[in-house]
């Protein structure tokens, strides 16, 4: 059987995947093991996980799929600085192509290191749009689909349109075929972003952020600036170099020009507060994102024909622009995995040299989410470790020995009112905690979103915190008709949500919801159900076990320091109760 391990590393967000015999063995983001948020470095730990998990080592590896193709990168050079030449001196232009050049070498250095790593393995280099659809689609189980990528910067592309399908007579064999591209520098991911580090937040990191601000915003202030500095075309969009300038390599470089500066607002610093015109600017940009999202998305439909839709790339999380395409039926279903930005493109590579190069079906992609590290509760020594004694922290015993005694003990204590980490089963994978590596609360406490926010998470008073609800009482809450169970898509509420539970309803009217099936998450399913006895509501605030600037907790050890850091009252850990 052959092994393939997938890779995404040394940009950020460095993740692995593994596929022996056509079954995905697991994927997990580095961050999750190594404690560094967003990490480009090689996923050491990751790797080695996956390893341990498939009983291989790395000489059992017959091929390596890496998701960037460097002589891709470098054979756009010299076209990419020609077309800079109008906008920007020469100089500048070369220094430029001078950059990119280094880091495609870069690039070629560390694949002859992977060469070294795994000895018999062949290392191949995949088109970085080609990760994001072959995962996108993988994941989804459509037999025929649109597939439609966005994010900042590929090699060159920004945004991809392609069909992916089914062999009917091969099972298990997708197939993605490329209809059209756009490059940089038109790119909504780069613009995001752009604006994300103006108005005082990580570029990378916190465009959920900007995100919510949105909410809270006007956009009629600043709408004419974005619809002249993203454009529309009949193929696509274009971004006005006037606003938004092109990339360069420099560290320091300039996102936006002195003009948006002069018609918008100074740089706002992390420290300063927030204004009503950040606020407006926040919302103008969030209104033009999903303006042109939605005609990407027809555009979708134009080139393929498809009745179904599946979103990949970072500007896929943005689940209010995919709420707008799924409101505005363009495509009968849409489908983001649970891993649309570069991390999931471990497996997208992983994937598309598996289909290339071996004859069995792909299988364990399809509506998975829960493809990390399980940590069995003997591995950490509650006597031995020093951090609980050092930081307080009390091992109360068994929760209650089986799964359905745990549901009910978990329910009675988040319906007393207390906040609660919850550390069980495999790793999520993706940004959003889906019952595995989640805080939970009783969306029924009044000030539990501000308590949230000001105690456990540590972040801005006006960020909305999620619902999660049985698949079978969404209807109740949430207007939005179909299953949500990787929390990919804002959704309208119903009466009943707005008057039992205004903590989970954002400003714009909406919650980025989680439905939770029995097969899915069965103690996740158990618990809102033991909860709904109490309470008469099967709705939880769900929210991701970490704190502002820290990633979601992979290991035992991450999490018990989430709870002793933070305002959370108690970890459920497998089935040990945690306090302190």
């Amino acid at each position: 059987m052959k092994a393939v391990l997938g890779l995404c590393s040394y940009t950020h967000d460095s993740a692995a995947a593994l596929i022996v015999g056509g079954r995905l063995v697991g994927f997990v983001e580095e961050e999750r093991l190594s404690e560094e948020k967003h990490t480009k470095e090689y996923p050491e730990l990751a790797v080695g996980w996956l390893l341990e998990e498939a009983g291989l080592r790395p000489e059992d590896i017959d091929a390596v799929a890496y998701n960037f193709s460097a002589p891709r990168y470098l054979r756009a050079v010299p076209r990419a600085a020609a077309l800079l030449l109008s906008a920007e001196t020469r100089g500048r232009a070369l220094q430029r192509g001078l950059g990119f050049t280094s880091v495609a070498l870069r690039t070629a250095v560390r694949r002859t290191a992977l060469a070294a790593k795994f000895p018999r393995a062949k290392v191949s280099s995949l088109v970085h749009h080609r990760a994001h659809q072959t995962y996108a689609f993988a994941a989804s189980g459509f037999e025929e689909a649109a597939v439609l990528v966005v994010d900042s910067l590929g090699e060159t592309q920004t945004t991809t349109i392609a069909r992916g399908r089914q062999l009917r007579l091969n099972p298990g064999r997708p197939a993605v075929q490329a209809l059209h591209a756009i490059d940089d520098p038109a790119s909504l991911g780069y613009v995001y972003g752009a604006v994300t580090m103006h108005l005082g937040w990580r570029r990378g990191d916190e465009e959920g952020t900007v995100m919510a601000l949105a909410a809270l915003g006007d956009p009629a202030r600043f709408r004419r600036l974005f619809a002249d500095a993203i454009r529309t075309t009949y193929d696509g969009f274009a971004v006005a170099p006037e606003f938004f300038p092109p990339r360069t390599l420099r560290p320091g470089a300039a996102r936006v020009t002195p003009r948006f500066i002069a018609e918008t607002c100074p740089p706002r610093d992390p420290d300063d507060p927030v204004e009503q015109v950040h606020q407006d600017l926040a919302a103008a940009l969030q209104e033009r994102t999903e303006t042109v999202l939605l005609h990407l998305a027809r555009l979708a439909r134009q080139f393929t024909g498809s009745s179904r839709l599946c979103v990949g790339g970072g500007v896929a999380a943005n689940c209010v622009a995919i709420g707008r395409i799924v409101e505005e039926g363009v495509f009968d279903e849409v489908f983001v995995p649970p891993a649309p930005g570069d991390s999931g493109t471990a497996i997208g590579a992983a994937a598309a040299v598996h289909l290339a190069t071996a004859p069995e079906p792909l299988t364990g992609i399809e509506g998975a989410c829960y493809l990390g590290p399980s940590w069995p509760v003997p591995a950490v020594d509650w006597n031995r470790w020093p951090k609980l004694r050092s930081r307080r922290l009390t091992v109360n015993g068994s929760a209650r020995s089986t799964a359905a005694e745990r549901a009910e003990f978990l329910a009675e204590q988040l319906a007393d009112g207390l906040i609660v980490g919850l550390f069980q089963g495999r790793v999520e994978a993706g940004p959003r905690a889906l019952g595995n590596r989640s805080i939970l609360a009783s969306p029924l406490r009044v000030g539990v979103v501000d308590r949230l926010n000001a105690t456990v998470k540590f972040r801005e008073p006006f960020r909305p915190f999620a619902p999660v609800v049985p698949e079978e009482c969404a209807a109740e809450y949430f207007t939005l008709g179909r299953a949500t169970p990787f929390m990919s898509v804002a959704s309208g509420v119903t009466l009943k949500a707005r008057e039992q539970l205004p903590t989970i309803v954002h400003a714009n009217g909406t919650a980025r919801v989680q439905t939770v099936s029995a097969e899915q998450n069965p103690l996740l399913h158990a618990v809102l159900h033991a909860f709904a006895r109490r309470t008469g509501v099967p709705v939880l605030i769900n929210t991701s076990l970490n704190i502002k600037g820290k990633p979601i907790c992979g290991t035992p050890e991450m999490a018990l320091d989430c709870l002793a850091g933070s305002g959370l009252d108690a970890l459920l850990i497998k089935d040990w109760w945690v306090t302190k």
